[in-house]
């Protein structure tokens, strides 16, 4: 067996946020509850609180964009790492695409706890608060 390393996991925690973010600007829903645990949760202001894929699965598709959206997530941080899960916090700006061009919605901070399924990382929990 190898031993884990923090790049690896480093590695695989973005993965993780990277296909999560990708899945929610394009509206696929069932791609975005994929990469939560089967438990997993979410507490994300204008989302709400919700627990386990159904309930995650009605939260994220009733706010499907409706016009051009990306969320830039950067400055990730992954922290309390092992094999099996780690803690990240990562910075999170919000566009919005309109008429006149881009605009930034949110400014704020997801707070991140990981698990390792079998070599792919998913969200056990995501939070997040906004500054703007």
């Amino acid at each position: 067996m190898s031993e884990t390393r923090y790049a690896d996991v480093a590695e695989g925690v973005r993965a993780a946020l990277a296909a999560y973010t990708q899945a929610l600007d394009d509206g696929r829903t069932a791609d975005v509850v994929a990469t939560f645990c089967a438990g997993g949760s979410c507490d994300i202001p204008g989302l709400g609180a919700h627990q386990g894929h159904d309930a995650l699965r009605a939260a994220y598709d009733a706010v499907k964009p409706r016009v051009p959206q990306r969320h830039l997530v950067l400055n990730t941080l992954v922290s309390d790492w092992s094999e099996s899960e780690a803690t990240a916090v990562s910075d999170v700006v919000f566009l919005l695409g309109g008429e006149s061009g881009w605009s930034v919605l949110l400014v704020g901070r997801y707070q991140d706890r990981l698990h390792n399924d079998h070599g792919i990382w998913r969200f056990h929990h995501r939070a997040a608060t906004f500054i703007s």
